[in-house]
Parts: C-alpha cells; structure tokens; sequence
C-alpha cells in the first residue's frame, strides 16, 4: 500500500504541477519555486510531516519536500541560534542536497558530453 500512495500522491503532484505549465503563463522556475514555497508553508504549520507519513517518497522527493527540508532546518537552527537561524538554518539543511545535485549533475555532464542546440 505504501508504493501505491507514494505513485498516486507524486502522480497527483506532477499532474497539477502539468496542468499549471499548460494552462497558465508561467514559467517552469516560477513554479518549481511556488513549489518549494508551499512544501516550506506546509511544513510551517506542521501538516508535512502526516502528509510525508502517508504518501513518503510521492511526498518527500518532488520539491514540496526541499521546502520541508528547508524549513525543518530554519526551525532547527531558530531553536539554537535564535534569530541568526532564519538565515543559517535553510542552507545547513539543504547544503547536501544541493551539493549532491550538483556532483551528480557535473558528472553526468562529463560522461554524456551535453551541447547546445544549433
């Protein structure tokens, strides 16, 4: 049951996500942030983590679940540090993601040789 409510919850993510790119006028990055900002939202007021509970990777790998992680890690660091935190706190907690897409990117690029279209 787990593998069945992680495809039809990130099935139902990618569908919206779809329907936004065809319907409106905006742009894919301008989506992919209205996304992590409403994962951040989400995770603000303490509904993620029942939802990550529920769905697990259809919830925890789209982007909603960068902005949990995102805000997991300001509430954490506001715990420690205070103020300081809300500034510290998003970029501790998303350092590794983010370096890992971009190790893993940098050498996918080096063993499939991208070029530009002409």
């Amino acid at each position: 049951m787990d593998y069945l409510n992680a495809f039809w919850v990130g099935g139902l993510i990618c569908a919206l996500v779809q329907i936004l790119m065809d319907k409106t006028k905006m742009m894919p990055g301008r989506i992919m942030v209205l996304l992590v900002v409403t994962g951040a939202f989400i995770s603000f007021f303490g509904w993620y983590e029942p939802f990550q509970e529920f769905a697990g990777a259809g919830a925890s790998v789209p982007l909603l679940g960068f902005g949990n992680i995102l805000m997991k890690g300001v509430k954490e660091a506001v715990d420690e540090q205070g103020f300081l935190g809300v500034f510290a706190g998003g970029f501790k907690a998303g350092a590794v993601g983010t370096a890992a897409a971009l190790i893993f990117g940098y050498l996918a690029s080096l063993i499939f040789r991208p070029r530009m279209k002409k």
